[in-house]
């Protein structure tokens, strides 16, 4: 009797066992391997019991990371079905980050949030890693050196372009270019770089959850352009494999034009959440702006980024979404960049003086210029040594001619005071302009000098660079003025020391625009008025004259007479602001017309009356006729002008 007891419960266990296997939750990919870099995976989980509205699914990269150490998650109740059958399919485009990744389910868990507990940046918890209930294959990518992150940039020189790219390993590399996509005749070889989880600040750059190889970032010059062609171009090698073709035109020297895309504070965005918020309106700037390059085609075209360029902030692998992003503009236009707070700030950065110690932080999130060094390389020479990490801080000031605009680009996050290397560029440049060659000048930096967003801790380096700044731009007749970090559009009157330009004064004075509108989310609420604390957005001051929290960026577009600055929505694609600034120092918007337009419109008038009588006289006749057809049973043909 025993001995049959023992027996059934054997058996028993062996169907609770068979059962818990065919109740287990599988997890599986397709395909296994991809041709390269933004191709999508088929991604199906199923047989998971009791779905739990913590369940989670979970990024990795490389494969062997700790389950806390992932690239980001995706709630799986945001599943179509997840809550009634326990499963889940979803199509997931993956970047090449020259690893495999790995996908992991698992059952989440109510967390109650203290002083230690992972939190994100919103501060709800991190999603707990206790149960896990499944783990996919890995997924491959066919060429782990396919050339990645493909960005163009300008030199020092008009006949030249550069290119840089990723690849994993350091392989000799080419870009090989041509007139036409057939014939990629003249080759530059690579310079190579990277740098190490060494070289960065502090956490999360130097921790185990925030680094991730960066690759080895690839450098080279397509050199004696001829100005104003299209040229085509491939990076790679035999070795390590081809990118697609791109092609880009080169800008002319003696341009009578200039068409820019600026925009200041994008960021990027991926398929899931992460530790930092991700920026999902970066995606519609980019499809706006690469619709703007196509429709200007027979043009060249030019992008700015002033600052807060991907918000990684310590989370490596962010860098490689981002240009991943930015590719399909970057590789057809110059990419131009400045240095903004989310790049660099430390606690022990180089210049830190009294009245900024609550202004510089660590928004840089350890990175401390690094990967913005090494990944950018901007025109000039302007460096700075950082005393944590062997890499000098690049591309912090610098300048160069665009047709008929001369683009000075400033650091806001390194000394600018009187004495600095930085202030007596800035002199020695806007000093040496050409006018008759360039007859606007632009000024980009990060940091606002002016806003009327609720930004009380700038106060003082606002102060300071009216003090020290300003004065250069009013002396030198700056155009405009462009800016970031406040993620809203704001217009001024031609300004100095928040005073507007007297119109019966000659003297010219800059316009200053922020545009850090470019998909960052996070907003400073506009300055309240102390008599009106609950409606704090309008009247605003009398020196603001345009603003606008709508997402977006704008298109400039100069002449050797006009420059119009145009503020683009992304929820419309529409022109929300114009300005026009004349070569006399007029400052114009949307709202004021130059005198051939009145005439133009006069003449339309004129048109519009003739056209009218012509029709009123028509329509007599015509029902006359009518009239007279009717009575012999016949019906007129329909007049498309009625």
């Amino acid at each position: 009797m025993g001995g049959t007891a023992q027996f059934l419960i054997f058996i028993m266990i062996i169907i609770l066992i068979k059962e818990s296997f065919a109740k287990a939750a599988n997890l599986e990919v397709t395909p296994k391997t991809l041709h390269k870099s933004g191709d999508k995976i088929k991604l199906s989980l199923t047989g998971v019991a009791q779905p739990f509205e913590l369940d989670w699914l979970g990024w990795y990269n490389p494969p062997d990371s700790d389950h806390n150490f992932f690239l980001g998650y995706k709630p799986l109740f945001t599943c179509e079905g997840f809550r009634e059958s326990g499963t889940c399919e979803l199509d997931i485009p993956l970047v090449n980050m020259r690893a495999p990744y790995q996908f992991r389910a698992f059952r989440g868990k109510a967390v109650n949030v203290t002083d230690g507990t992972p939190v994100d940046e919103d501060g709800d918890p991190l999603p707990s890693t206790q149960e896990l209930l499944a783990v996919s294959p890995n997924v491959q990518f066919r060429n782990y050196n396919e050339p990645t992150q493909i960005h163009l940039a300008l030199t020092s020189d008009s006949k030249e372009m550069r290119v840089m790219f990723v690849t994993r390993d350091l392989t000799t590399s080419f870009v090989k270019y041509g007139r036409t996509r057939s014939s990629l005749q003249a080759i530059s070889e690579t310079q190579m770089e990277t740098y190490s989880q060494t070289d960065m600040c502090h956490a999360p750059a130097n921790s185990s959850s925030g680094w991730r190889n960066p690759g080895v970032i690839h450098d080279a010059v397509m050199k004696n352009l001829v100005q104003g062609k299209r040229y085509y171009y491939q990076v790679g090698s035999d070795a390590g494999g081809w990118s697609d073709t791109y092609s880009f035109r080169m800008t002319k020297e003696d341009a009578d034009e200039t068409h820019a895309l600026l925009f200041g504070d994008m960021g990027t965005t991926a398929p899931y959440k992460t530790y930092k918020r991700l920026q999902p309106e970066s995606e519609t700037t980019i499809r706006l702006m690469e619709s703007d390059i196509k429709e200007l085609e027979h043009t060249a075209v030019y992008i700015s980024h002033i600052g807060d360029i991907s918000y990684a902030r310590g989370y490596a692998w962010l860098w490689d979404e981002f240009f991943h992003r930015i590719q399909p503009v970057a590789s057809q236009a110059p990419y131009h960049v400045c240095i903004g707070n989310h790049e660099y700030d430390w606690p022990q950065q180089p210049w830190k003086p009294d009245w900024a110690s609550k202004i510089y932080g660590t928004d840089g999130g350890g990175e401390c210029g690094v990967p913005y060094s090494v990944r950018f390389n901007m025109p000039g020479n302007s460096t700075l040594p950082n005393s944590s990490t062997k890499i000098a801080t690049r591309n912090l000031y610098y300048a160069h001619a665009v047709g008929v605009v001369h683009f000075l680009y400033i650091s806001t996050e390194t000394n600018f005071l009187p004495g600095s290397d930085q202030l007596a560029f800035i002199e020695t440049n806007l000093k040496s302009v050409d006018r008759t060659k360039t007859p606007f000048v632009m000024v980009l930096g990060h940091r606002p000098m002016y806003t009327t967003s609720k930004d009380t801790k700038g106060g003082a380096l606002r102060a300071k660079m009216i003090e020290h700044i300003e004065p250069l731009l009013v002396r030198y007749n700056v155009s405009l003025v462009l800016w970031g970090h406040v993620h809203k559009y704001e217009r001024t009157c031609a300004i100095q020391n928040y005073t507007c330009a007297d119109p019966a004064e000659s003297t010219t004075l800059p316009v200053h625009v922020v545009i850090g509108m470019g998909g960052q989310d996070y907003q400073v609420p506009w300055e309240p008025r102390p008599q009106y604390p609950d409606s704090p957005v309008f009247p605003q001051k009398e020196w603001s004259l345009f603003r606008s929290s709508e997402f977006g960026y704008v298109r400039l577009h100069a002449t050797r007479s006009v420059l119009t600055l145009k503020y683009v929505g992304n929820h419309d694609g529409q022109i929300h602001d114009v300005l026009k600034i004349s070569l006399e120092g007029e400052e114009d918007d949307d709202r004021q017309f130059p005198g051939w337009f009145w005439a133009l419109l006069a003449i339309a008038a004129v048109v519009a009356s003739v056209v009218a009588l012509g029709s009123l006289v028509y329509m007599q006749t015509l029902g006359s006729l009518q009239r007279y057809w009717r009575l012999g049973e016949w019906t007129a043909p329909k007049s498309p002008y009625v």
